[in-house]
C-alpha cells in the first residue's frame, strides 16, 4: 500500500474531507518531489476520496513530475494568487471541505487565515501526529538508504581525523570534510562541527579559525544525505596525548552510549535508554555536565520524531530509527558526545554508524 493510500485510509476512517500536507520533508516522503520553496506555496492535497495533486512553483512543474509523483501537479507563477488556484483545485476534485487536515506544528497564522477565507465553517483537524506515526517506522526501501547515508558519515569522520595537525582551523579540516563529500556527488544534512579544545565543550559550538594544539580533544558532528535520507555521527577524538581527566569523561560517554546502544530492543521506552545513559554520567560524577536529551528521531529530516528523552515513555517498535548521544560538556576540561543512528529490529537493534569508539589519538 502506498503512503497516499494509508493517509486515505485514514481519513476515512476519521471522517476527514482532505488533508493538505505543507512541510518540504513531508512533501517529499508522500510525493518522492525535494523541494525548497522558500516563501512560496508547495504542497500536497490528499483527499478522502478523490484522487491528490501537487501544488508547487510553476518552475518546480517538471522537476515534479520527474520525481514520480504520477497524479496531477498544478504550479503558480510568482505573479499569480497560490491561494486561489489551489482553491479552485480542490473544488474541481468535488469535495466538500468541512474538515481539514493540516500541520499545525508548521502551517502559519498567516496561512491558516488565507485557508479560513476560502473554508470559514471547516474544522481544521490536527495531521502531525498521524504523519509522525507513519514517518517513524522505516520500510526496507527507507533502511536500505539510511544504511548507505552512515557509511559516508563515517568516511567523512575519517577523512576529517586524517586532515586534524597542529596549526590547522577548525574550518579548514571542516571544508576538507565538507570537500570531500562533495566530491562523491552528496550534500551534508546539516552545518558541520569541527570544535577544538575548549570549543568541544559547547554543544552547539561554531566552528571558527581556532587553531589545533597538542593536548585537544576535537568533537566532530556531522551528517550526509542519500536520497533524501540523513545520517548523524559524532565522534570526539584526541590530538597528541592528553590528561587522565580527559580520559575519564571520554571512557564515561563512551559507556553510556554502548550501554543505551545495548538495551536497545521492541517494547523499552525511550525513557529507559535515556535514564540508562544519563544513570552511567551521574554516576561518574559528570551528571550536571550532560545538559540536552539522549537522541532523535532521524529520516528524510536530521530531527524528526521521536525525541529520546528521561519524558518520554513511547515504546520502541521495529524499525524506528534514532540517535544516541550522550555527551559530557566540562570548560574546564573538555567536551565529549559520541553518537550513533541506531535501527530497532524485531529483537534487537542495529547499529548503522561504524566509526570506531575507541579513543583515537592522532
Amino acid at each position: 500500500m502506498s503512503k497516499v493510500q494509508q493517509l486515505q485510509n485514514y481519513l476515512q476512517q476519521h471522517n476527514i474531507d482532505a488533508a493538505f500536507i505543507t512541510t518540504p520533508d513531508n512533501v517529499f516522503y508522500f510525493s518522492n518531489f525535494k523541494s525548497n520553496p522558500h516563501e512560496r506555496l508547495l504542497g500536497v492535497v490528499v483527499f478522502k476520496e478523490a484522487a491528490p495533486f501537487l501544488i508547487c512553483p510553476q518552475m518546480e512543474v517538471p522537476d515534479a513530475k520527474a520525481a514520480g509523483w504520477t497524479y496531477d501537479v498544478i504550479g503558480h507563477l510568482d505573479t499569480d494568487n497560490a491561494w486561489d488556484i489551489l482553491a479552485k483545485k480542490i473544488a474541481e476534485s468535488g469535495s466538500t471541505i468541512a474538515k481539514l487536515a493540516i500541520e499545525k506544528s508548521h502551517l502559519t497564522v498567516e496561512r491558516l487565515e488565507a485557508l479560513t477565507s476560502f473554508y470559514p465553517t471547516a474544522s481544521f483537524e490536527r495531521l502531525d501526529d498521524q504523519i509522525n506515526a507513519m514517518r517513524v517506522i522505516k520500510d526496507e526501501a527507507e533502511l536500505a538508504k539510511m544504511r548507505e547515508a552512515a557509511k559516508l558519515a563515517d568516511y567523512a569522520v575519517e577523512v576529517g581525523c586524517k586532515e586534524i595537525a597542529e596549526g590547522k582551523t577548525e574550518m579548514e579540516i571542516l571544508n576538507a570534510i565538507e570537500s570531500a563529500i562533495k566530491a562523491k556527488g552528496y550534500a551534508m544534512s546539516f552545518d558541520t562541527m569541527v570544535l577544538a579544545g575548549e570549543k568541544s565543550a559547547s554543544p552547539h559550538g561554531t566552528p571558527g579559525d581556532r587553531k589545533i594544539k597538542r593536548g585537544d580533544m576535537i568533537l566532530f558532528d556531522l551528517g550526509v544525505i542519500y536520497e533524501g535520507y540523513c545520517s548523524d555521527i559524532t565522534r570526539t577524538v584526541a590530538f597528541g596525548e592528553v590528561s587522565e581527566a580527559q580520559k575519564d569523561i571520554y571512557n564515561t560517554v563512551r559507556e553510556a552510549n554502548e550501554r543505551a546502544v545495548a538495551a536497545v530492543k521492541p517494547g523499552v521506552r525511550a525513557c529507559d535508554l535515556d535514564k540508562i545513559s544519563r544513570d552511567v554520567i551521574t554516576e561518574a560524577g559528570y551528571g550536571e555536565y550532560f545538559t540536552h536529551r539522549l537522541g532523535h528521531g532521524l529520516g528524510i529530516s536530521v530531527h524528526e520524531y521521536p525525541s529520546v528523552t528521561g519524558a518520554n515513555t513511547l515504546a520502541l517498535q521495529p524499525g524506528m530509527v534514532f540517535t544516541i548521544e550522550p555527551g559530557v560538556y566540562k570548560a574546564d576540561v573538555t567536551g565529549v558526545r559520541i553518537e550513533d543512528d541506531v535501527v530497532v529490529t524485531e529483537d534487537g537493534v542495529e547499529v548503522l554508524t561504524k566509526f570506531t569508539k575507541e579513543l583515537v589519538i592522532l
